[in-house]
């Protein structure tokens, strides 16, 4: 028996009309769709797939063991994940093992920050994979904003919050353009980097980037506001233009 195919596929940053024709495809036609969630919640790549799922369609879900409960910077936190991809790549591998193909679902593109990535590190020797990428919910966040990222030669960096507020300020002060992502509880000292960068008063705070609930302010605007773990902040660069 041939084994089954793993397809990673991007769902984009929250618009259904913004999802690519293949990933529609592949989740309508799907027996087994896997996605990862918190526990007791239904989980952000599920809700997202929601009008797309079929009827008969069998779920995997694979709920973290831990979030925020641990910080990053306890070793048993990376103990505690790789034993949680381990398992999930062993249910996966039953599956297609049998022949069967499984849809995994992912938030945004499947190679940025995603947690599949690391199903396809431990699956990629041994099974087919296909990955099927997507928008990212940065690209959403900075079209909400209705201005350009980039121009020119601007750099454009990626941070993400949870990152120690040194790296955030160093890195924030050397770049044009600026997405800082996994905004959370991390918010107030996001906010410390900006203002040391000297960024602050340029920085949009997007939330929701796409989805029905987005909101697209100025940072400053936003003091005391507690941001949900889907918000970006957006810093434009400023660079040549003709």
């Amino acid at each position: 028996m041939s084994a089954g195919t793993v397809y990673g596929v991007g769902l984009g940053p929250g618009d259904p009309e913004l999802l690519s024709v293949k990933a529609d495809r592949l989740v309508r036609n799907a027996r087994h769709i896997a996605f990862f969630r918190k526990a007791g919640r239904p989980g952000q790549a599920r809700t997202l797939a929601d009008p797309l799922m079929p009827e008969d369609a069998i779920e995997l879900a694979m709920e973290y063991p831990v979030t925020t409960e641990i910080p990053l910077t306890d070793p048993r936190y990376n103990e505690i994940l790789s034993a949680f991809y381990t398992d999930c790549t062993a249910r996966i591998r039953a599956l297609t093992d049998a022949g069967e193909d499984v849809i995994v679902l992912c938030e945004g593109d499947p190679f940025f920050y995603g947690s599949f990535m690391h199903l396809y590190e431990r699956l990629r020797a041994d099974v087919p994979v296909e990955v099927v990428p997507a928008i990212t919910g940065m690209s959403g966040a900075w079209t909400a904003t209705g201005a350009p990222i980039t121009w020119g030669d601007d750099i454009l960096t990626v941070l993400m919050g949870t990152l120690d507020e040194t790296t955030l300020t160093s890195q924030m002060a050397a770049t044009d353009a600026l997405v800082v992502m996994k905004i959370g509880r991390n918010i107030d000292k996001v906010k410390r980097a900006l203002h040391a960068a000297g960024k602050y008063d340029k920085a949009w705070l997007v939330e929701f980037a796409t989805m029905p609930k987005q909101t697209v302010q100025r940072l400053s605007e936003a003091e005391g506001k507690v941001t949900p773990y889907f918000s970006i902040i957006v810093v434009h660069g400023q660079g040549r233009r003709p």
